[in-house]
């Protein structure tokens, strides 16, 4: 799809910009839900079928994430791709706006907190475990917890941020 114009910020927003698709990818990264039933009956805001199917679709197109392929009978596993990893930044960037500007539940914004007390490198790190559960990529040696374990300790398992 040719964005409207050249602009990068509008051609980001053609793609990124609705109501559903940050939050399907939210899911994906934060959530680990990587089929179509996990990212509808697991998503808190409640998203339609039709949505979802919609809006996975989109990010396909748009080379955000990859369709595994399935055998009759069997679910197909929507990746990551690198450009799908590489909006990490954005969603922690509008999750830190909205620590700062908006209310919510302690318990959904406290793993935003610990993405924003982690900083950038956090960030960096979260990305490069990204890459080895989507892309086959070779993990970094760290000393410690993971990101995400550091994410889902004594918050139950990774869920989402909000």
């Amino acid at each position: 799809m040719e964005p409207r114009s050249g602009c990068p910020i509008n051609a980001a927003v053609e793609v990124l910009g609705d109501r559903w698709s940050l939050i399907v990818l939210r899911d994906i990264i934060f959530g680990d839900r990587r089929y179509f039933r996990a990212l509808l009956t697991g998503s808190i805001e409640g998203i339609a079928s039709n949505i979802l199917a919609d809006r996975l679709k989109r990010l396909l197109d748009a080379g955000i994430l990859t369709r595994g392929t399935a055998a009759r009978g069997q679910r197909a596993r929507f990746s990551l791709t690198e450009a799908g990893i590489q909006t990490l930044p954005v969603i922690y960037a509008l999750g830190n706006w909205g620590l700062d500007w908006t209310s919510g539940s302690p318990e959904l914004r406290i793993r935003q907190q610990i993405m924003r007390d982690g900083g950038p490198a956090f960030v960096e790190r979260l990305m490069d475990e990204l890459r080895v559960r989507h892309l086959d990529a070779p993990p970094k040696p760290h000393d410690g917890p993971s990101a995400f374990e550091q994410l889902a300790a004594d918050h139950g398992p990774p869920g989402v941020i909000t």
